[in-house]
């Protein structure tokens, strides 16, 4: 019996000692996912924050955590199940979808350009393809859903990078790995969102802080936030652009389609040897133009079709369906 029970004790040991290398290497598994998912994470954290602009300071908060719900749902419920279901029945599919994504980032994107540059025009365009909105209610659900599907998009590529770094690893692995790198993402991203935001509130108390030291850098940020927050605006839509571009062009080359990936390739490298000057930086930053000049006369064409094409179509089907 106690022969019996000490052998039971080994197995109990051993069994403790898989579960902590399993857990181990789930962590270093997911560390590793994060950081090649890096770029497009600063993607997410640069494109949110425009969604809260134009609305009321004590709504900025609530819509963040919103988004963040919206997030964290896209990822666990969603994209997790997704990628491990396409990954192991039908990874062909991975890359159209993540294409069609593509398409709708640049769409985004040119959207933002176009109102900035025609606003008036844009304007009309929106409310041909989405409705005319007053309801201060139902703007900010209208802007909610919209960050939530951009999200879906960015989240998306993340849970692809992700899965592509765990390939080789159990299916468990797989889920522990994606729903690890989901959560932190999330938080890490909207966290820092939330700190943006309001980042000229704390300004506000600084300024009215007794420590005359702290008075000047709270009279800074209150006047630099703003200036801060436009500037981001304008980096989010340059980020959806890159982003849109590059999908579409590594998703052509990974369907036998290199030309524009090669096209793009050679035009940088030729850049960043004329110029001479941190070639890598360089041939990365033209790299990242030609995409977004790509994802811009994308997003241009899908402006055309949805507002031409799709939303008279859909216009007339709504009252049938009423």
């Amino acid at each position: 019996m106690a022969t019996g029970l000490i052998a039971l004790l080994d197995d109990i040991t051993a069994i403790a000692k898989m579960a902590a290398a399993s857990l181990d290497d789930v962590a270093a598994q997911t560390v590793k996912a994060s950081t090649k998912a890096a770029g497009v994470v600063i993607d997410d954290a640069a494109v949110t924050p425009r969604y809260v602009v134009g609305l009321t300071p004590e709504r900025e908060l609530p819509i963040i955590a919103r988004i963040a719900f919206g997030s964290l749902k896209n990822k666990l419920l969603f994209l997790l199940p997704g990628a491990l279901l396409l990954g192991y029945f039908a990874p062909w599919a991975i890359t159209p979808l993540l294409m069609l994504g593509g398409i709708y980032l640049c769409y985004e994107g040119a959207e933002k350009l176009y109102g900035a540059l025609f606003p008036h025009a844009a304007h009309a365009h929106e409310e041909a393809v989405l409705g005319a909105t007053s309801d201060p209610a139902a703007l900010e659900n209208e802007k909610v859903a919209g960050a939530i599907r951009t999200d879906f998009i960015l989240s998306a590529e993340i849970m692809a990078l992700t899965l592509s770094t765990v390939a080789d690893a159990s299916i468990y692995t797989q889920a522990a790995v994606l729903a690890g790198v989901g959560i932190l993402i999330t938080l890490a991203v909207y966290g820092a969102v939330g700190l943006i935001v309001k980042a000229d509130d704390a300004g506000v108390a600084l300024a009215k802080n007794p420590v005359a030291l702290l008075r000047p850098l709270g009279r800074g940020l209150v006047l630099g936030m703003p200036v801060f927050l436009k500037a981001l605006a304008a980096i989010g839509t340059a980020a959806m652009l890159w982003v849109g571009g590059s999908i579409l062009v590594h998703g052509m080359a990974q369907l036998g389609e290199a030309g524009p990936e090669h096209f793009i390739h050679d035009i940088s490298e030729h850049v960043a040897q004329a110029l001479q000057f941190a070639p890598g930086f360089v041939g990365w930053l033209a790299t990242s133009a030609l995409q977004a000049l790509l994802a811009i006369v994308v997003g241009a064409v899908t402006i055309v079709v949805l507002g031409n094409v799709v939303a008279p179509i859909w216009g007339r089907l709504r009252p049938a369906k009423r």
